[in-house]
């Protein structure tokens, strides 16, 4: 309201006569009231006719303010004018709004999870999720039979490693599981998913929100935002057969390659410092990333072109034999190498294969005429010996360390007891005429043992031991005289090799005792290997080679070094 029309409301109540008392109202034809001609007033049309509108104005008002609230009820629901129940639209209407009082409070406090209304509707969506149906089922599934073994692609859906044929039905089930684990992304299409946000400033704002109680923003997050760990990761840590998968990487001693033969390399404990060692004298310490491998120190040994050299098991320090009556000891942490030998009582030419301990204490140096020499790893003093029938060829330690393997010219395999000095068992290898190297896996109750005809035979420790001389496999793929082999950390894989012949490195998969097809690579030449090693967690492979080069590939299966 203006102050014009304030103003003239008053000059009309200073202006307006006393109220006389009332006379019988006759209504005339003119439509003119006695009371208005007893104070001299006479209406005209025009003012009759205004009169009547300003009337009229007030059930229209009211008409107007009733399909208001009409509207208002069809848009929003009963939150804004709650619905008085027994009641007709008419009469609630008519009813005074200031005198009626609400028949129910809608309660948001944060006792409750939600409103009312949204408990209403997530009941409704749980509902119908629960009546969504298959809209066809093939009957024929159930009747069909796929052999997900013969075709390399669906070897992946294999459960187990000897499953073959499986029903139709688990089939799809098996492609449709497959599918969400490659495709994770696809969560916002699937019903009643939410998308997330994990910004500060809509955080504070659910936080200070009493409506959104049972939310927490915090949980909301990703692991990937909580952990240093790598973003992509192996499902399950079987390796497969078949195809191995592998890339090749920068050589390890690219910044300094050998100029002799390599006879020996190794990974420390860590995974990422590599010795590399060969005929030119020198040793080698590479840090192996897979890019540069920078070098970080070497040394000469003038008198001593090396045939083996191998880090303590605790990583403290290097062992290095040569065809000579004496070996040098390398101590990491001071930096300083001491000549050790001849051994005392003993007049050996060489000393140049050995093998050390498991737990470091011993060292077990092959002499002559059958002879193992047993050296303290740690006053480097010969402490024990050994005797074969024939001539010793290879050695290897138990994984405790307490019992020692031999072979050697008779084609026996000879088990050592080293806390009494006995031999408890003795045992052909099948069809071996000459043993030429043996390794013991360090998981499983396994040991291979290869011969000069290429024959590597694999045998289960217990049953070798108990008189069963029968392989668990016979591999056949070399057909040169074996010279190397190495398991890797989990016993999944054991590489073997010869000197003799180029490329002529097998790789087998040890659950299956077969041999990884895509190994040698087809359009990589290994020369002549020498020597193998695997990284202390599988992640890396290193291959001397007769070119004083070693080799370095990636494998694919293993994420770590």
């Amino acid at each position: 309201m203006s102050l014009i029309s304030q103003n003239a409301s008053a000059i009309d109540r200073v202006k307006k006569p006393k109220r006389e008392p009332e006379l019988p109202r006759v209504e005339d034809s003119g439509g003119a009231s006695e009371k208005d001609e007893l104070n001299g007033v006479v209406s005209s049309p025009k003012k009759r006719k205004k009169k009547k509108k300003q009337e009229a104005d007030p059930e229209k008002q009211e008409q107007e303010e009733r399909e208001m609230k009409r509207l208002e009820n069809f848009l929003f629901g009963s939150l804004y004018s709650p619905v008085v129940f027994g009641k007709d639209e008419d009469d609630e209407a008519k009813d005074d709004v200031h005198d009626s009082s609400p028949l129910f409070v809608i309660d948001n406090t944060p006792g409750t999870d939600l409103p009312i209304y949204d408990l209403h509707q997530n009941i409704d969506d749980e509902k119908e999720n629960e009546q969504r149906k298959p809209a066809w089922v093939d009957e024929e599934d159930e009747n069909m039979n796929i052999n997900i073994a013969k075709v390399n692609r669906l070897r992946k859906l294999r459960k187990e490693e000897d499953e073959t044929v499986i029903s139709g039905s688990a089939y799809v089930s098996r492609l449709r599981a497959q599918h969400e684990k490659l495709n994770p992304g696809t969560d916002w299409a699937r019903p009643g998913s939410k998308a997330k946000s994990y910004s500060s400033d809509e955080e504070s704002e659910v936080e200070n929100d009493p409506l959104a109680h049972g939310y927490d923003v915090t949980e909301g997050v990703d692991d990937i935002l909580r952990t240093n760990e790598d973003l992509v990761m192996k499902s399950g840590a079987r390796l497969l057969p078949g195809l191995l998968e592998y890339s090749r990487l920068v050589d390890a001693n690219k910044e300094d390659p050998c100029s002799g033969p390599i006879n020996s390399v190794q990974f420390h404990q860590n995974g990422q410092l590599l010795l590399p060692a060969g005929l030119d004298k020198k040793l080698r310490f590479f840090q192996i990333d897979g890019k540069c491998n920078t070098k970080i120190q070497s040394i000469f040994l003038e008198d001593c072109p090396i045939k083996k050299a191998s880090f303590l098991h605790d990583g403290s320090q290097v062992i290095v034999s040569g065809r000579r009556k004496f070996f040098y000891s390398f101590d990491l942490v001071k930096a300083k190498c001491d000549r050790i030998g001849p051994l005392t009582g003993r007049e050996e030419k060489s000393l140049e294969m050995f093998e050390v301990s498991p737990d470091s204490s011993t060292i077990a140096f092959i002499g002559n005429e059958g002879y193992i020499l047993l050296v303290s790893a740690k006053t480097k003093g010969l402490i024990g010996t050994l005797k074969m029938n024939g001539t010793v060829r290879s050695l290897a330690f138990s994984k405790d360390g307490n019992q020692l393997l031999s072979s050697g010219g008779d084609g026996q395999i000879y088990h050592w007891d080293l806390r009494t000095m006995t031999c408890f068992h003795k045992g052909t290898d099948e069809g071996c005429l000459t043993g030429t190297a043996l390794c013991i896996s360090p998981v499983r109750n396994l040991f291979a043992a290869g011969s000069s005809s290429g024959i590597v035979n694999l045998y289960k420790s217990e049953e070798f031991v108990g008189g069963k001389h029968k392989p668990l496999k016979t591999i056949e793929n070399l057909t040169t005289e074996v010279n190397f082999m190495k398991f890797n950390h989990d016993t999944q894989m054991l590489a073997i090799c010869s000197h003799m012949k180029k490329n002529s490195m097998k790789l087998i998969h040890i659950p299956s005792f077969t041999v990884f097809s895509n190994w040698p690579p087809p359009n990589c030449s290994l020369h002549y290997p020498r020597c193998v090693d695997f990284s202390p967690r599988g992640g890396f492979m290193a291959v001397g080679n007769a070119a004083g080069t070693v080799l370095l590939y990636k494998l694919h299966h293993y994420q770590h070094a």
